[in-house]
């Protein structure tokens, strides 16, 4: 089978992997050449459903998002070099990107803030990311490779001088975030690493990490350097930063971009 075979399996089946959501406004019906095509992280899914219908509404251009795993999204980008925007869940994930010339400068949203969940009531006692190392427990995590949270926690790990411990523990290592959410729900984990916005306070409490761990991560969002729309992109680009798009992540558990709680907290 030729390489280029190859590739266009890959490229199908990290489509059918992925998440793919139209959003168009009330007010228009945008065709293919008035909507973009939005890589976003599965962790912004809420947030940035409702952008989009704003956006819509406002300047009557329909979004299309992929949400998956940032770096399951770099790969398609990679692979089909068609798309206009990305929006991961870091800016570790859009250098990534960058270094690899398949976007350009960024701006940023808001941040996404890592902290210990825990089941309701903590039944296990967890106090912080050492007791993730004690025998028994059942800790889920993001993957390393996908994931900005994966990677996020990894970091952690090594610099406590425990990551083959908690990784003896770990019962999912999950290709998004989301997995990891739907595991805390149903309990079937003691613990896990999640974000601030998507804690679930009926099925979790949440214990906060110190901000010397340095794992507060900023969300950018940036053009594609293959888009072939690049005046709406710039405009998308620029509603997801401004105080309006900035609003939206508010309302949805995400502190606004810049933030003094997080000044030490660089891109």
């Amino acid at each position: 089978m030729s390489k280029n075979a190859i590739a266009l399996i890959t490229l199908a089946l990290l489509l059918f992997a992925a998440g793919c959501t139209t959003v168009t406004g009330d007010d228009t019906t945008a065709g293919d050449d008035a909507t973009l095509l939005v890589y976003s992280g599965a962790g912004l899914k809420k947030p940035m459903i409702e952008i989009g219908e704003v956006f819509a509404d406002k300047y009557g251009i329909g979004v299309e998002y992929t949400f998956a795993g940032s770096g399951t999204l770099i790969t398609q980008m990679e692979l089909s070099r068609k798309g206009d925007a990305f929006i991961p869940g870091g800016t570790p994930d859009y250098r990534i990107a960058q270094d690899k010339g398949l976007v350009g400068d960024p701006g940023y949203a808001a941040y996404h803030v890592p902290v210990i969940a825990v089941c309701k009531g903590n039944p296990k006692n967890i106090t912080s990311v050492d007791d993730f190392t004690r025998p028994g427990l059942k800790i889920a995590l993001g993957g390393a490779n996908t994931t900005a949270i994966g990677r996020a926690g990894d970091k952690l790990f090594r610099a406590h001088g425990i990551f083959d411990a908690v990784e003896a523990n770990v019962i999912l290592r999950a290709p998004t975030i989301n997995e990891v959410v739907v595991a805390m729900n149903m309990g079937t984990a003691d613990a896990a690493l999640l974000t601030l916005d998507t804690v679930n306070p009926e099925t979790m409490d949440r214990i906060d990490l110190a901000q010397e761990d340095g794992l507060t991560l900023i969300i950018p969002i940036g053009a594609t350097t293959f888009t072939g729309q690049p005046d709406a992109t710039r405009q998308f680009v620029e509603f997801v930063t401004s105080d309006e798009g900035k609003a939206i992540f508010v309302n949805h558990g995400f502190p606004a971009y810049p933030d003094p709680a997080y000044e030490g907290v660089e891109p």
